[in-house]
């Protein structure tokens, strides 16, 4: 490719890196195990770099999930379904633990509102 003698030839002096390790980077960044500064550091990368690949690499984040807002909100219901379903399994180990040990351990550990909601099931199953 030819230039004009006049014009300036823009040089390239970046490295070139994999996608991959670009999303490695910013997760990195992202998940909170290191800063930006640091980052910039320690892989030897400007930060207006950087700045660029989380720019450009979250759209493609968000577009490559493709989940709709509904669907969304239909896995977090599952997800708290399934996990009121362990909570009360914990809460049924915790009398069953403390009525063999005579105990009251909820009491003394736990917070007050689930010590207080563990007494609650104790009494109804009591009765």
């Amino acid at each position: 490719m030819e230039t004009p003698e006049n014009q300036p030839v823009r040089k390239r002096n970046g490295k070139q890196v994999s996608f991959e390790y670009k999303l490695f980077v910013i997760q990195q960044i992202n998940n909170g195990q290191i800063s930006l500064n640091y980052a910039s550091k320690k892989y030897d990368i400007s930060k207006s770099t950087i700045e660029y690949w989380m720019k450009k690499l979250t759209n493609y984040e968000q577009t490559n999930k493709g989940i709709s807002k509904d669907d969304e909100i239909r896995t977090l219901k599952s997800k708290i379904e399934d996990l009121e379903g362990v909570k009360a399994f914990q809460q049924e180990l915790i009398i069953e633990f403390e009525s063999v040990t005579g105990e009251e351990l909820s009491k003394k550990y736990l917070p007050e509102w689930l010590a207080n909601e563990i007494q609650r099931k104790k009494k109804k199953l009591l009765k």
